[in-house]
């Protein structure tokens, strides 16, 4: 499956911040890092240009600084968060050890069209066009850096072309933001008002996230190019028109 290749894209993993390491774990530890040593092994046989590895920014946990830079101490908190932080920790041990021209990259809550239906937004959106109340866990103040899908591709093909290997990289979109804050865009953007379910927090998730995003503007010569906003308008208009295509209605 590699023969021809020149540049790999790991992108595969069991995603999911909200899991602890119970019944789940070892799940999260076939798919995350078990596949990743695989692939790694393979790639020992087949030579290629790069290998760029997805990570996560569930590697740092709840971090002590904000914006979080790649030198931070991570401190995961979740089975996503241990695992990817595994994963990554052998793909460098490959490059070291083996030559294996890989980069890290730490990807910050990508959204935008076609993002998974069970990803925050998407189920808040879902709830919208349904009327239903949005389920907010904790007080909304959490804080989270979102990241449009064409800045994390942008991010992740210049990785693969840069003079980088051995690097880790964040690639966070330069938007900051409350979950409150979130919902109030959307409400604006939808038109449609928001009621919200107020939960109890999870355990394992982070109170913030925040990139530090310098490293990949001077090694990538990189800078996220779409707001939160107009993101979030892109999204909404790609839900509503998939809905019309499937006959859906309010």
């Amino acid at each position: 499956m590699l023969r021809g290749a020149s540049v790999v894209y790991h992108l595969a993993g069991q995603d999911g911040v909200r899991p602890g390491p119970g019944a789940q774990f070892d799940r999260y530890v076939r798919d995350n890092v078990i596949a990743t040593q695989r692939l790694l092994e393979a790639l020992k046989e087949t030579p290629v240009d790069r290998l760029i590895f997805a990570g996560s920014s569930s590697v740092y946990g709840d971090a002590e600084m904000f914006p979080t830079k790649e030198s931070a101490l991570p401190r995961p908190m979740s089975a996503d968060g241990v695992t990817k932080l595994a994963a990554e920790h052998l793909t460098l041990l490959y490059t070291k050890n083996f030559g294996l021209p890989a980069v890290s990259v730490r990807y910050f809550t990508v959204f935008g069209p076609r993002q998974r239906p069970d990803m925050a937004l998407a189920r808040f959106m879902q709830a919208l066009v349904d009327r239903q109340a949005i389920e907010v866990f904790g007080d909304g103040e959490q804080t989270r850096e979102f990241t449009y899908v064409s800045d994390a591709v942008e991010g992740t093909i210049k990785a693969a072309n840069a003079d980088v290997i051995g690097q880790v990289f964040n690639l966070g979109g330069g938007s900051r933001v409350t979950i409150n804050g979130v919902l109030a865009t959307l409400e604006d953007i939808s038109g449609i008002e928001v009621r919200r379910q107020m939960l109890p927090a999870v355990p394992g998730e982070p109170r913030h996230t925040g990139a530090s995003i310098n490293l990949a503007r001077e090694r990538l010569s990189r800078e996220p190019r779409v707001s939160l906003r107009e993101g979030l308008t892109k999204q909404w208009r790609w839900f509503q028109a998939t809905r019309a295509r499937s006959g859906a209605s309010d």
